[in-house]
């Protein structure tokens, strides 16, 4: 456990303290062995365990959150934004098309994944605010989908 290292009227004592239980602690003195009374009870010392909370990136994008209104609200336009950085590989729409539900839009590379980036809502292509081999970063606008 711990080691000590003493001087005595001149005479060196090293002193190792093997385990404590309760008030009784194993004491190791230049090789011989000692069990020791201490008046209070004592407790061996232990290191603190860390432990970390789960961290969530805020770039995950959950199903449940919609990139535009969803089809029971009130209509109007809605956008289609990046879930995360990366660069537009492929569009599969123009405006003026008209899209549904759940139809692929267009396909971004990200940390060297393609990922399909699908409408969640029907509408005409209002707008397309990037083009292919555009950078883009989280939250950016791409599509923008009205009636």
């Amino acid at each position: 456990m711990k080691k000590f290292k003493f001087k005595i009227n001149g005479n060196q004592y090293n002193a190792e303290v093997l385990s404590i239980e309760d008030n009784i602690a194993e004491v190791e003195i230049n090789g011989t062995k000692y069990s020791v009374e201490v008046d209070k009870t004592m407790q061996p010392v232990k290191t603190p365990k860390l432990i970390r909370s789960v961290s969530v990136p805020s770039t995950d994008v959950h199903p449940a959150v919609a990139k535009t209104s969803s089809p029971s609200a009130p209509k109007g336009t809605g956008t289609i934004k990046s879930p995360l950085p990366g660069v537009i590989l492929e569009l599969f729409v123009k405006e003026g098309d008209v899209v549904k539900i759940g139809q692929r839009l267009l396909v971004l590379e990200a940390m060297k994944m393609e990922n399909n980036i699908e409408a969640d809502k029907p509408g005409k292509v209002i707008s397309i605010s990037k083009k292919k081999g555009d950078s883009v970063m989280e939250g950016d606008v791409l599509i923008v989908i009205g009636e």
